[in-house]
């Protein structure tokens, strides 16, 4: 191996034997190596010319091959996005009424439920409003039971006072009663005393001796009161006792009790009334009204000043009792109506609970068939996108194609590129 330096480019490179020989030898030759020249220009330019041709040829081609691609992809690509947009337009379009279908039915939905909570609450506000009254009305009652009480145990308290009276003054009462009833009985200062009233105080009262003796026995009165219908009110029978300071042998009010009582029973009488002068220096008696009833069912003992009390006092019960009733009766009554108004709220309850089962049932269905038809469209767009990807995918290997791609496996046409590559 030789080192040799260019003259022109002071460039130097190695030569071996045979390439040294063989530049000497076209050195020497300079007729060869002129001829050389001209037929390598000659070559050249064919060569240039062939390249040129081809390369032309190549390229027009090339860009036939190009353009109809790429005018079948635009257009592909237009059609496919166009149809694309169409058919997602449509879906959403779909979508878009079921989503309102959907909430028109939560809508209905929510109405129904909200009216009928309404009429369920307005139905409960007025049964509440109803029971408060009931509540206010009984409220009402008691205080009107307390005040009539009240003034019950007040006359009471004014009896008992006009008792403690009336006792201080027995003995000059008993002798008064002795002067005034001479040549009259006991019971016939009860009658005056009554009759005085009779016009006044009791106007619709039945008060007259009791002259049936049919049983064996009789009493000395009978009291009875009606109602305007004719429903009785009270009855009383009355026995009256007497005994003089001289009579030797005393009677005790107690003798009379037994007889009083079966006399009541036979004439039908609701209330004994014993009015007695017998013991007078008993202080049980002398108190005034005597309850015993411990022994004889509604039995009272009084001494005459109280007839009349008692009569006021039995018939006042009495007449309370029966408005008592009444209203009793129209609170059941209003109880009762109230029960079948329960009963048709739980029936209305029960009635709105199954329609509302069978709304849910039909609501759901619905609601699955919506959701099958979403399932159905996601399913199309995802074939949408999928061929969308596969478009996306074509365009990308269009513009991957390369000359280099397309002279592969081509020998000829890959010596002419390279040729074409070395001269440049």
């Amino acid at each position: 191996m030789n080192d040799i330096i260019c003259p022109k480019c002071k460039t130097a490179f190695k030569v071996d034997e045979a390439g040294f020989a063989d530049i000497l030898k076209q050195v020497r030759d300079d007729s060869f190596n002129k001829e050389l020249q001209e037929r390598l220009k000659l070559a050249e330019k064919d060569k240039e010319s062939a390249v040129k041709l081809a390369e032309a040829n190549v390229k027009n081609t090339l860009q036939d091959s190009i353009a109809k691609k790429d005018a079948e992809i635009v257009a592909l690509k237009t059609k496919s996005e166009k149809e694309l947009q169409e058919q997602l337009a449509k879906k959403e379009t779909a979508l878009a009424e079921m989503k309102a279908t959907i909430e028109q039915a939560e809508l209905e939905k929510k109405l129904v439920v909200s009216e009928a909570v309404k009429k369920i609450e307005k139905e409960r506000d007025e049964l509440q409003n109803k029971l408060n009254n009931k509540e206010t009305e009984q409220q009402l009652l008691e205080k009107s039971l307390n005040e009539k009480l009240y003034i019950e145990l007040k006359a009471k308290d004014d009896i008992i006072r006009l008792k403690d009276e009336e006792i201080t003054l027995r003995k000059d009462l008993k002798l008064k009663l002795s002067t005034k009833m001479i040549g009259e009985t006991l019971e016939q200062h009860c009658e005056n005393e009554f009759n005085k009233l009779r016009a006044t105080a009791f106007p619709k009262a039945f008060f007259e001796k009791d002259n049936d003796s049919r049983t064996g026995s009789k009493g000395d009165f009978i009291y009875k009161e009606t109602d305007e219908a004719g429903n009785e009110i009270i009855s009383i029978m009355f026995e009256m006792k007497n005994e003089g300071d001289e009579t030797a042998t005393k009677k005790r009010n107690e003798d009379f009790l037994k007889e009083l009582d079966k006399d009541r029973t036979e004439k039908k009488c609701e209330y004994a009334v014993l009015v007695s002068l017998l013991e007078s220096e008993s202080e049980l008696y002398n108190t005034g009204i005597l309850d015993v009833s411990y022994k004889y069912p509604k039995m009272y003992v009084v001494r005459p000043q109280f007839f009349i009390p008692i009569i006021t006092l039995l018939r006042n019960a009495a007449t309370n009792s029966m408005h008592y009733k009444a209203e009793l009766a129209l609170v059941r009554n209003q109880n009762i109506d109230i029960t079948n108004f329960e009963d048709k709220m739980n029936k209305f309850k029960e009635d709105f609970g199954r329609n509302y089962d069978l709304a849910s049932r039909k609501f759901k269905e619905a609601i699955d068939g919506i959701d099958k038809t979403i399932s159905q469209l996601q399913k199309t767009k995802d074939a949408l996108l999928s061929s969308e990807n596969n478009l996306r995918l074509a365009n990308d290997k269009t513009e991957g194609l390369t000359i280099k791609k397309l002279t592969h496996g081509n020998p000829t046409m890959k010596a002419k590129f390279d040729e074409l590559g070395d001269n440049e």
